[in-house]
């Protein structure tokens, strides 16, 4: 029997379990708040660094997304789970470099962190090497807030990237997304996601990837369509 298949302690997918649920009640509550219907937002359980059998414990729990930061923890995840006949949506949400594009392309249904041109191209190539298929499913990162630590393409440089992204065959560009600064304000972050709307609503993009575990909520309010969601569902990291 695969080691994924066996089951985690009763204790620990319990937990999981419990995690999801409530994070999904109070996804809920935040739509009511917004005149919003809870379908329309997904909920992505963020697994990075977390061992595979909490995966499979989550999605055996209800959860059908899962988000990776690292391309090769997220192809190693997916074919292990394989195996186990589970086989969730996998977004990348952690910068993607150009040289794991083919990798990423192979394990991942959306791209999250496309922002700059230069990845554009690297995954037009590899797509237009490719068998005839479904586009390439991205959304463009932008850094909204402004700081240096974050990835992303700035808000004025953000008509030029979608230009050329719509330029490209193979690419499908579904919205934007952001990471909101750690701060203890909740109108600071609600300013950095109003901004995303806004600049999806300018350029006619109809998903909006912001919010985590500390401000989901608040995203949800200003619009997110998907939200990120680890310690939430895990718990502290290893």
């Amino acid at each position: 029997m695969s080691a994924v298949s066996d089951p985690r302690s009763r204790g620990e997918a319990e937990a999981i379990a419990a995690g999801i649920a409530t994070v999904r009640k109070r996804i809920t509550a935040a739509c009511e708040r917004a005149g919003r219907d809870p379908a329309t937002v997904t909920l992505i359980a963020v697994s990075k660094t977390m061992p595979v059998e909490a995966v499979a414990a989550a999605a055996r729990a209800g959860i059908v997304d899962f988000g990776e930061n690292r391309v090769q923890e997220g192809v190693q995840k997916a074919r292990e789970l394989r195996t186990a006949g589970i086989t969730p949506t996998w977004h990348l949400i952690g910068h993607l470099q150009t040289n794991k594009v083919r990798a990423a392309m192979g394990a991942f249904a959306i791209l999250q962190t496309v922002d700059s041109e230069r990845l554009l191209g690297a995954i037009a190539g590899v797509a237009s090497n490719a068998a005839a298929g479904a586009p390439v499913r991205v959304m463009l990162e932008v850094n909204v807030s402004g700081e240096a630590s974050k990835f992303g393409v700035a808000p004025s440089g953000l008509a030029g990237l979608l230009a050329c992204a719509r330029s490209l065959p193979g690419i499908s560009v579904e919205g934007l997304m952001t990471v909101a600064p750690a701060s203890s304000e909740p109108d600071e972050v609600r300013g950095v996601f109003r901004g995303l709307r806004e600049l999806a609503a300018e350029h006619g993009l109809p998903a909006l990837s912001m919010g985590m575990s500390n401000d989901y909520e608040l995203a949800i309010e200003e619009g997110s369509t998907h939200v990120r969601v680890g310690r939430a569902i895990f718990g502290e990291r290893p």
